[in-house]
């Protein structure tokens, strides 16, 4: 069974001071967003996407939009998003780590 260590998964660059790393079976997939572009003044973009998902914040706080929601999360909170809903984060520290799961696999961040 494979095993991975989060230093040796290689680092994508999303935007400056984020990046995101991942790891997939052909049917889920695992990604660990790193922020450390600071506080935001505003939420990031919302954005859609088909697949489910479910994420953990494993440091740092952030606002969690959806809905017309805004919910203000901490590290060990969890939130959820279905299939085709638009959503955003915004940054609340200086630093954040998500770990994001999404079913089926995103094809997109295999380019």
């Amino acid at each position: 069974m494979p095993t991975y260590r989060y230093a040796e998964l290689p680092a994508f660059r999303i935007s400056d001071g984020r990046e995101r790393r991942l790891v997939h079976t052909d049917h889920l997939m695992i990604v660990v967003l790193d922020v450390t572009d600071g506080r935001a003044a505003a939420p990031d973009p919302y954005h859609s996407h088909p697949h489910e998902q479910v994420s953990y914040v494993a440091e740092g706080e952030v606002n969690f939009l959806m809905e017309g929601n805004i919910t203000r999360l901490s590290p060990g909170d969890v939130y959820s998003v279905p299939p085709d809903v638009p959503h955003a984060i915004q940054p609340l520290s200086p630093r954040v780590r998500l770990i994001d799961c999404f079913t089926p696999i995103r094809q997109d961040f295999l380019k």
